[in-house]
């Protein structure tokens, strides 16, 4: 399996990087790249920086998320406080 161009899989993970795009981030990762033919040791340097930006992207994103499902938790424990209580028992004297 020879898998994509070596060149068109950096410009493919640089955009997908610039737009943030995780989904594109993840196949483009699991893809078959053949770089063992690459001489040029400013691509494969190239390539290494890409993937640690790939990483600390990635890394950025979990922890908004998980700053952003915190805050959820917060406003739902809010809502649910200024919510009435109600009686959970069946009251026929009423």
């Amino acid at each position: 399996m020879h898998g994509e161009n070596p060149q068109m899989w950096v410009t493919k993970f640089k955009i997908a990087i610039i737009e943030k795009d995780t989904d594109a981030l993840v196949r483009l990762i699991n893809s078959p790249v053949d770089f063992s033919r690459e001489n040029d040791p400013q691509k494969i340097k190239e390539v290494m920086y890409l993937l640690n930006e790939a990483s600390a992207l990635l890394h950025a994103l979990k922890e908004e998320l998980v700053i952003s499902m915190q805050q959820i938790k917060k406003n739902i424990s809010f809502i649910n406080s200024t919510q009435p209580q109600r009686n959970s028992k069946l009251n026929i004297k009423s």
